[in-house]
């Protein structure tokens, strides 16, 4: 009789970003893997699709004190990942395996990346900034997004950003997802309005069917396009922004020339063991 196969038995967290209690905000999965552990990349991305989050993130220690960061979505690897990040942070923290009072850096795609946790224990992540450029609509995307007008602007990877007149536009969105995975120069859409309640600043949504995203429930890396774009409009350095999903979800954003500096709280709702 031959011995059973060796499996690793790895932990992993479910975690609530930029909610203010459980089950609202984006969820995350956050894996934390001991360093020399190499699953592969088929392996963390066949368990992003098992989780079927906006992100899956896989985070490891390196020998210089920082950590080792992946995302991956449902269907791929992706560059920069705001509330994954947080979550991954929040796992450090939460565990013990960073110090509370410590700064948590973590190299990535998109460079390095850092994280530092308040004493409200809200974290607050330094990322890049990057300002959207004026440009034409594809075509069909307004359609599909079912927008009669807007200001369009465009950002790195594909990601197109439309600013409309009002925020009820933005919260009753119903976009035609199967049109927009058919457009093949477009990966995701950033749809944002000024704030109607005397509360938020700014009212976005985040949809990205191409990259196996209908709608992320809320987007910290978004904010870093939309900041430089808000801030010079409103006359302002910091915003507290509203993400009208289904979920919902909320941040407090402050631009700091080309970083952008994310502030949001994180609930973990599970933890458990992947064996397999």
């Amino acid at each position: 009789m031959s011995s059973p196969t060796h499996v690793s038995v790895r932990p992993i967290h479910v975690v609530d970003v930029f909610a203010d209690g459980p089950f609202r905000g984006n969820p995350a999965a956050v894996v934390p893997l001991e360093a020399g552990d190499d699953p592969g990349p088929e392996w963390m991305q066949i368990v992003a699709a098992e989780m079927k989050h906006s992100e899956t993130a896989y985070v490891q220690p390196r020998a210089d004190g920082s950590f080792d960061l992946r995302w991956f979505t449902p269907e791929v690897e992706v560059d920069l990942c705001g509330h994954a990040t947080l979550a991954s942070a929040h796992v450090l923290y939460e565990t013990g395996a960073v110090p509370f009072e410590d700064v948590v850096a973590f190299q990535t795609r998109s460079g390095e990346l850092r994280a530092t946790r308040q004493l409200d224990g809200a974290v607050q992540l330094d990322f890049p900034t990057a300002p959207p450029e004026p440009c034409n609509a594809p075509a069909g995307l307004l359609d599909a997004l079912g927008i009669e007008k807007a200001e369009s602007l465009r950002t790195t990877g594909a990601f197109f950003m439309f600013v409309v007149p009002d925020a009820s536009i933005v919260r009753e969105l119903t976009p035609d997802f199967h049109a927009m995975r058919a457009l093949t120069d477009v990966r995701g859409v950033y749809v944002t309005a000024a704030g109607d309640n005397g509360t938020h600043d700014i009212v976005s949504r985040c949809f990205a069917p191409k990259v196996g995203i209908d709608e992320d429930p809320v987007t910290g890396s978004m904010h870093c396009v939309l900041a430089p774009y808000w801030c010079e409009r409103l006359g302002t350095q910091s915003l507290h922004a509203h993400q009208a999903s289904a979920r919902g979800g909320t941040m407090h954003v402050q631009l700091a020339g080309d970083r952008t500096l994310l502030v949001g709280r994180a609930i973990t709702v599970l933890q458990g063991e992947l064996l397999a």
